[in-house]
């Protein structure tokens, strides 16, 4: 079985990525800088060592002043055993030099320029420290770190030089060769860059392992609240999570499963008592046809006798019947793969047709039926119909003989209204807000009244319709009688 993402070790580890790809962009910024700032330094040396040099060369006599003064013009380097000076007549003889042999070349510099036109020819083989194929920077030129070349010794060693002429007293011309040995700026920058690595490295590490302490330290009351909520079974739907211990980002989270919390408690009562509601009601005609027959079998009976009990017992099996009918009929209401099929009517005209299907019974009770209003409505029709024809049938029960019973439709912009009206004794107002509930009934509903009744569940059928419409179902009783209203919303309907 393959184990669920721990929530922990992935926030851990992406805080330990994103440390890294931190430590990695502000790492290479540094030793670029870094890198660029020594450069910047040995090429600073380089040029004013050059132009220290070209200076005093300019105030020499001639060729044999500088090699007396070989000493004073090379001291410019001295110290420095990284930085090396050569100086050298037209001819390639070299006049003076200091620390050379650190920088002696066997291959020309990678990128250098040619010489340019009219350039004297090229020096001797033993002028090492002269990059060939540098390009001489004029005796009367400004020297810049832009002039400064690279190339390798022998030895890889990475070397940076400027080579200048410089013109003496007497118009002689020689040539000054200044360059840097890089190997300890490059041994320097490998250290650097390596601590760096080390550093870095031990940085994320210590950053992922302290991300996943204080992350799993910040979930502890989420885990607590899975605790807690795995504590709550059947038996104990009344139970609620504490939210006062919980930070602020998790509180939603407890206030939404305490609210489930309450609906299943919720539904869970009602399903508790509509179990208990429906075994009673199937019991009272089980146990009347159990009665009957009992009695019935008790001696010898006549035929008519036997005739009697059989149609009082199919009464009974016909009430069991619309029982179970109405019970199928709400759980299919409630399940969300429920489809209705809508289309338009007029509703007058099915109210005056839903009259005359009990049109019968009215006279019987002694009532009178009577329609009114115009409107057209799109809704499923035989739902229409169902509602309506509970709504009468409760009517029926409830009016005293010679009560006349209204049937009226509404219509507005946005709604259509039917309202059923009947006379009588108003509903008690601790019973109003329940009457849509399944198996609630009054007691002169219990004791009798119309036949096809519907065991308490015709009301809470209405309800269900209604919601299926995204309407409304609502009782209004007083002293002038009750009065069942639905509200379909016609934007809703269509």
């Amino acid at each position: 079985m393959m184990l669920g993402r721990s929530l922990t070790a992935t926030l851990a580890l992406a805080f330990g990525v994103t440390t890294f790809a931190v430590f990695a962009l502000v790492g290479t910024y540094v030793y670029v800088g870094l890198e660029r700032q020594v450069r910047m330094q040995d090429d600073l040396d380089i040029v004013l060592a050059a132009r220290h040099a070209r200076r005093l060369a300019s105030e020499l006599e001639s060729l044999d002043g500088v090699r007396t003064h070989a000493d004073r013009l090379t001291s410019l380097v001295l110290g420095n055993k990284a930085l090396s000076m050569a100086v050298a007549d037209t001819q390639g003889n070299i006049l003076a030099r200091r620390n050379v042999e650190r920088t002696e070349l066997e291959e020309p510099p990678a990128g250098a320029r040619p010489a340019a036109k009219g350039a004297s020819d090229a020096l001797s083989p033993d002028a090492e420290l002269f990059p060939p194929h540098a390009v001489p920077i004029p005796a009367d030129a400004r020297i810049t770190s832009e002039q400064i070349v690279a190339w390798s010794a022998d030895d890889d060693t990475p070397v940076r030089g400027i080579v200048t002429d410089a013109e003496l007293l007497d118009h002689a011309r020689i040539r000054i060769a200044v360059a840097r040995n890089l190997s300890d700026r490059v041994r320097l920058l490998d250290s650097y860059r390596d601590t760096l690595k080390i550093a870095g490295g031990l940085g994320v590490l210590l950053a992922t392992l302290l991300s996943y302490w204080l992350i799993r330290t910040t979930l502890a009351p989420l885990r607590e609240i899975v605790t807690d909520t795995g504590r709550i079974t059947v038996d104990r739907l009344d139970t609620r999570l504490d939210a006062s211990h919980a930070p602020r980002e998790l509180r939603a989270l407890v206030d939404a499963q305490n609210a489930m919390l309450g609906r299943l408690q919720q539904a869970f009562g009602h399903l508790s008592q509509f179990s208990a509601d429906l075994a009673h009601d199937l019991r009272t005609p089980l146990n009347n046809m159990r009665g009957a027959t009992e009695v019935m079998l008790s001696r010898p009976r006549s035929p008519d006798e036997y005739q009697t009990l059989l149609v009082s017992n199919l009464e009974e099996y016909d009430r069991l019947a619309r029982m179970i009918e109405n019970v199928l009929f709400l759980a299919r209401a409630e399940h969300p793969s429920f489809v209705t099929r809508e289309r338009e009517f007029d509703v007058y005209e099915e109210l005056t047709r839903i009259a005359g299907y009990f049109e019968g019974l009215a006279d019987e009770a002694g009532s009178v039926l009577r329609v009114e209003g115009r409107g057209r409505l799109t809704a499923d029709l035989e739902l229409f119909r169902r509602a309506v024809s509970n709504l009468l049938a409760n009517a029926l029960r409830y009016t005293p003989a010679g009560g006349e019973i209204t049937m009226r439709v509404e219509e507005t912009s946005d709604a259509v209204r039917v309202v059923v009206a009947n006379p009588g004794e108003p509903i008690d107002p601790a019973l109003l807000p329940r009457v849509f509930e399944r198996f609630v009934r009054g007691d002169r509903a219990r004791s009798g009244g119309v036949p096809g009744g519907t065991a308490g569940l015709g009301l809470a059928i209405v309800r269900s319709v209604m919601e299926l419409h995204g309407g409304t179902a609502r009782v209004e009783s007083d002293a002038s009688g009750t009065r069942f209203i639905l509200d379909f919303v016609k934007t809703a309907a269509t």
